[in-house]
């Protein structure tokens, strides 16, 4: 049985001082949560501050992005190091924002992969297709193709511990949803694409969460789906009540 994983990945949103009012109301709300793993992805300046608010609790902190170098003359890049150093133990790599606003390129999703697993951090990777792509139903190939991109030099061992969030560009911020069923055979091609390149093993194992305007009202439908493991949870992770009941409809 996969645990349920829900991540609140909060963009830029929110200052230092109000992410620390978030993380507090968050740490009332999921107080009795144990069988679920909750994480918080603030922006980088928060990422110390709510550090320091989350230890001994039961609520994970994350990143959303991370560059491959270990360090050098990359003006505005945060790495690996710095992000196990301010307290990470997750970050998201290839969200589709990146992808669409700032080129992110399946080569340096790879390169992210590596680089964050080599320090010890978990990468929640993202794939998904646009609403164009759908339409001309290419939605598999489209993951497929990021899936090989991706994870491309990946060992099972590897692989078994990443976390994949299938992410329809069409579904997020707009308000669409992908059904459940929709939802569904993807993650489920995902799963049958990692059991016929790894394992059965990596693929019963390896947590595959949905993200695309999760709100409370859906949470429940869809993680009744067999291959649904959790939400990469947008705009409704920046309310402490939105985000506790997406959580609780996820046990």
């Amino acid at each position: 049985m996969r645990k349920p994983f829900i991540a609140g990945n909060w963009k830029m949103n929110k200052t230092i001082r109000d992410s620390i009012e978030l993380v507090n109301s968050l740490r009332r709300e999921l107080l009795d949560i144990e069988n679920a793993d909750i994480i918080v992805c603030p922006p980088y300046i928060a990422l110390s501050e709510i550090s320091d608010l989350v230890v001994d609790s039961n609520i994970g902190l994350g990143a959303q992005n991370v560059y491959w170098e270990e360090s050098g003359a990359f003006t505005g890049e945060v790495s690996p190091l710095m992000l196990k150093d301010a307290g990470c133990r997750y970050v998201i790599i290839g969200h589709s924002e990146r992808r669409k606003y700032f080129s992110e390129t399946d080569e340096a999703v790879n390169k992210k992969i590596k680089a964050s697993q080599n320090v010890g951090l978990i990468p929640i990777v993202c794939v998904g297709e646009t609403d164009e792509e759908r339409e001309s139903k290419k939605t598999t190939s489209v993951v497929e193709s990021q899936l090989q991109g991706g994870l491309k030099g990946l060992d099972s061992e590897s692989v078994s511990k990443l976390i994949i969030a299938y992410e329809p560009v069409w579904a997020i911020g707009t308000g669409k949803t992908a059904t459940p069923e929709q939802a569904q055979e993807v993650h489920r091609f995902i799963r049958d694409w990692l059991r016929n390149n790894y394992s059965s093993d990596v693929a019963e194992n390896v947590r595959i969460i949905y993200g695309g305007s999760v709100k409370p009202s859906n949470t429940k439908d869809l993680i009744k789906q067999s291959d649904i493991d959790g939400a990469l949870v947008g705009g409704a992770s920046l309310e402490s009540s939105f985000f506790g009941e997406i959580v609780k409809n996820s046990l």
